[in-house]
């Protein structure tokens, strides 16, 4: 079995057991966890390093890290189920006898995106997925990533203003097995 496979194998034992995700289906399952990341992939600089505020389950930070072996992505979650369950599936991914055995996986930080920023940890790249309203969002991102790029993943809302921030891409793409509408916003200073 592949990393995302096993990755995604893993959400879906585990997700009805503790609410790890809202898809209602297997295809709305594999969209919600692998679309935006795949989206993401060709976009992010190389060797950057990348936090993804409110991972859930993982996305797309943890398809991101599987993807692009030189972006150090950190995963910030702050319910420890969620973290146990992260971490579980970093170690049957990037562990011993797993599909990407030997590569570094992500790193998990239990918390709140606000307590990594009021820590100064500096990031290139930003992204969140429905952790916060997109204004909110683009806020905080750019506190994490003052210097580098905050992504804004949508669905219906239109993307939001930040004093100081240009909208530098606004990447449209539909789910492949679900239909649905996405728009990826990347904002640079």
């Amino acid at each position: 079995m592949g990393a995302l496979e096993t990755w995604v194998a893993l959400v879906a034992a585990y997700g009805d057991k503790i609410d790890l995700t809202a898809a209602r289906s297997a295809d709305e399952l594999c969209d919600l966890m692998l679309a935006d990341a795949l989206v993401l992939a060709g976009s992010i600089p190389e060797a950057a390093r990348v936090v993804d505020v409110g991972s859930g389950a993982g996305a797309p930070g943890l398809p991101l890290a599987c993807a692009r072996p030189d972006l150090e992505v950190t995963l910030v979650e702050p319910k420890q189920l969620r973290v146990a369950t992260l971490r579980s599936a970093i170690g049957r991914v990037f562990g011993p006898g797993g599909p990407l055995a030997g590569r570094r996986g992500p790193k998990v930080v239990r918390g709140k995106g606000e307590e990594v920023a009021e820590r100064a940890e500096r990031f290139d790249v930003a992204i969140s997925r429905a952790t916060l309203p997109p204004p909110e969002w683009l806020e905080l991102g750019a506190r994490l990533a003052p210097e580098g790029e905050v992504w804004v993943l949508l669905a219906k809302a239109e993307p939001p203003l930040l004093a100081g921030w240009r909208l530098a891409d606004d990447l449209r793409y539909v789910w492949p097995l679900t239909g649905a509408e996405r728009r990826a916003a990347r904002y640079t200073r």
